[in-house]
């Protein structure tokens, strides 16, 4: 922990240290695209981008980084979790910058841009003046304005139609949550809680540019894009290499674990509670609290927030936010007989979910199946036991 401080105390002292305006570059600069493997944190899961610049003459050797934001910003959780949190470019050391990721274990590649000097001078004074306090901050969005979308953005707005697009640089096109899952294990809690926050809207197909929210799409682009009708890159580089570690969380840990024992619980539940005549009303509240109170997320998410990726969130059909207000009845020793019809009303709708999701409408956590089994499980007791002259 005191290690992560000094580095950051460091990363922190370097970032504000600035030129007093653009400098010429000399002969000997170097400009490059820095992609950086994938970390063990969540927020690092998809690896990371940024543009280094060199030039041994003028003793420059930074790195601008679009991937900050400041722990320090008023109400920084809410502003977070509504998706109203600016990012910002910073400005480090490169070496500093280089230490923190071979701590994390984290690989680097250098991707050198073929440039002439003066568009070297060009993209230069385009970070510095980006840098400039009123400038520095952007409005973050994953899929579409990230720190590896920014630099090919940043690159097109620079050069123009010198750079050239190469539409054919991938074998085939996948959706974005598809993308998603190439970096989260389905199987994960981060996973399956990505699955369960992100809406339908994510399902569609990504462009070949839309591919490059992932910085290792952005090397792959950059690798085959031209500029004044030549190879963009002059050469790559690995610069760190990460050590084999073996991150996988043992199946104790895992979602899929937990939620079959869930399932196999609520069904024994559920059983011993038929075969008795009973009702565990305990059981129907925590199910119903607990569905109505995702659902009641999902809305938030999907219509109060700035999340692009939230809206159209189907996982509301079976997460049902009537459902909160549902617990507090089923909660009591005999309610109304309409709950009945309410009860198979739920098990409709996890139905028609999926069909949904057999149509591609929007893709579910496979994980969800043991949460449906269990609910349509108890739907149907709930339905048998309203029509039992005796719940005890």
């Amino acid at each position: 922990m005191q290690l992560k401080k000094l580095l950051f105390l460091l990363l922190f002292s370097f970032s504000v240290m600035g030129f007093a305006q653009a400098p010429e570059l000399t002969p000997l600069s170097k400009i490059s695209i820095i992609t950086c493997g994938p970390g063990s944190e969540l927020y690092s899961t998809f690896g990371h981008s940024a543009i280094h610049i060199e030039d041994s003459n003028l003793g420059i050797n930074a790195i601008y980084n679009y991937g900050t934001f400041d722990f320090t910003t008023p109400n920084f959780y809410m502003k977070f979790a509504r998706g109203k949190l600016d990012y910002t470019l910073a400005r480090q050391s490169f070496p500093y910058f280089l230490k923190e990721y071979d701590y994390e274990n984290r690989w680097v590649e250098s991707q050198t841009l073929q440039l002439t000097l003066p568009e070297r001078q060009d993209l230069f004074n385009f970070l510095e003046t980006n840098y400039l306090p009123e400038n520095r901050d952007y409005k973050y969005d994953f899929f579409y304005n990230n720190c590896a979308t920014k630099i090919w953005d940043i690159l097109k707005e620079v050069y123009g139609d010198k750079l050239v697009f190469d539409e054919n640089y991938l074998k085939e096109l996948h959706t974005h949550r598809q993308l998603i899952r190439q970096k989260v294990r389905i199987n994960s809690w981060s996973g399956f809680g990505i699955d369960l926050a992100l809406g339908s809207i994510i399902d569609d197909s990504a462009s070949p540019k839309e591919h490059m929210f992932l910085p290792e799409y952005v090397m792959q682009q950059l690798s085959v894009a031209q500029i004044n009708r030549k190879p963009l890159v002059s050469e790559a580089k690995l610069l760190l290499e990460a050590k084999p570690n073996d991150n996988a969380s043992g199946f104790m840990a895992s979602p899929e674990l937990w939620l079959i024992l869930i399932l196999i619980v609520i069904l024994v539940l559920t059983y011993f509670d038929f075969k008795n005549n009973t009702r565990r009303r305990w059981l129907d509240f925590i199910l119903f609290f607990s569905t109505g109170l995702i659902g009641l997320l999902i809305i938030f998410l999907w219509f109060f927030t700035d999340h692009s990726a939230t809206a159209g969130n189907l996982n509301i059909l079976w997460a049902f936010p009537p459902n909160l207000i549902i617990a507090f009845v089923v909660a009591q020793k005999k309610g109304p007989n309409w709950i009945a019809k309410y009860a198979i009303f739920l098990g409709v709708l996890i139905l028609v979910s999926a069909i949904l999701w057999m149509f591609g409408v929007q893709l579910f956590s496979p994980l969800i199946l043991a949460i449906w089994a269990a609910l349509i499980a108890r739907y149907l007791f709930l339905f048998w036991s309203y029509h039992k002259p005796k719940i005890a």
